[in-house]
């Protein structure tokens, strides 16, 4: 606990409050901090923007290989929903075949599956990309992990 501010004796004994210690505001602080920050963003300013734009450009490339992946994606599930019940019954098909073709099909079911959450998540980010709204990109960070969670554990081992 600090010790209390006491009071000073003059030389003939009476007692004399102490003198205010200089202190500083806290809008001087503030001001100087706000002041500080505008002066990074500045001096960071080409940077920033060419972040911004390097995501936007990246987002749209996602954008297009998900609209790409999920129209193979359904013409490959078509294709197998149709061998793959005539497969399993020609007993010349080897079983590693069958085994791949059906983890094929369910792979690109995930897919399909996915399709409206992730361009959810992709339209979203890219409008938030483009109008500067953290708001909408803010709650994608965990979708977008989800989403390369899903397609990282679809990849051959």
């Amino acid at each position: 606990m600090p010790a209390p501010i006491k009071a000073t004796a003059s030389a003939k004994g009476s007692i004399m409050p102490a003198k205010p210690a200089s202190f500083v505001k806290f809008s001087d602080k503030l001001t100087d901090s706000i002041t500080d920050i505008t002066k990074i963003i500045e001096q960071n300013k080409e940077m920033i923007d060419s972040i911004q734009e390097i995501a936007i450009e990246l987002t749209s490339s996602i954008g297009s290989l998900h609209t790409l992946t999920v129209k193979y994606a359904r013409i490959a599930n078509q294709i197998l929903d149709v061998l793959l019940p005539i497969l399993k019954n020609l007993p010349v098909v080897p079983k590693n075949v069958m085994d791949l073709l059906v983890n094929l099909e369910s792979i690109t079911q995930k897919i399909i599956d996915n399709e409206a959450s992730t361009s959810k998540t992709i339209t979203d980010v890219r409008s938030g990309l483009n109008t500067g709204d953290v708001n909408k990109i803010k709650g994608h960070a965990d979708q977008l992990k989800t989403v390369t969670k899903t397609i990282t554990g679809m990849l051959p081992k």
